[in-house]
């Protein structure tokens, strides 16, 4: 059994009609009205948020903070659990990629949305990480490449992130990352 969705059966389970009540009230700005309606459980709620990409496996702060303000700190105190206990997937493991990753990281700073849109990341992702990291430029980035990393799967080459680092006018950063 995945142990994510583990998690989520087991928060919804509970959760009491009040509480689900009180999420659902929390969520209007993020889902439309008519799927709002629809939702009767938990489960239900967490699905519209998975395919609204509000939550996931490795981003469950929207989730904390719904948890929160309707004054679950227990259900708060599972997910962090979660979140520290989570086995990485294999495809999550340390990779070719980390090193150019930890390269671009240490030396980008303020560049990291124009490189981002250069690798071809839509704007509303750049956004959430934006928002999910206001005040850190690293984890900004560390997010960003990971996503990136993640949405193009197996075609994530250092070669691209070189091209759009060059793309970008970004030599120095580039010449780091061939080194």
């Amino acid at each position: 059994v995945d142990p994510f969705l583990s998690l989520l059966h087991s928060i919804s389970s509970s959760l009491s009609d009040k509480e689900l009540s009180d999420m659902k009230f929390l969520c209007q700005g993020k889902i439309k009205k008519r799927k709002l309606e629809a939702v009767q459980s938990g489960q239900d709620l967490f699905s519209i948020l998975m395919e609204q990409q509000e939550i996931a496996r490795d981003d469950l702060e929207f989730l904390k903070k719904l948890l929160q303000h309707i004054e679950r700190g227990d259900l708060v105190a599972r997910v962090v659990q979660f979140e520290e206990e989570e086995p990485h997937a294999p495809d999550d493991q340390p990779d070719v990629h980390e090193k150019p990753t930890a390269v671009i990281c240490d030396n980008l700073g303020r560049e990291w949305k124009k490189l981002m849109r250069e690798l071809g990341m839509p704007e509303v992702k750049l956004d959430r990480i934006e928002a999910a990291h206001r005040y850190d430029l690293y984890e900004q980035l560390v997010q960003a490449l990971r996503e990136w990393q993640r949405w193009k799967g197996k075609d994530a080459k250092v070669a691209d992130l070189i091209k759009a680092l060059r793309g970008c006018s970004l030599n120095l950063v580039a010449d780091k990352v061939e080194e």
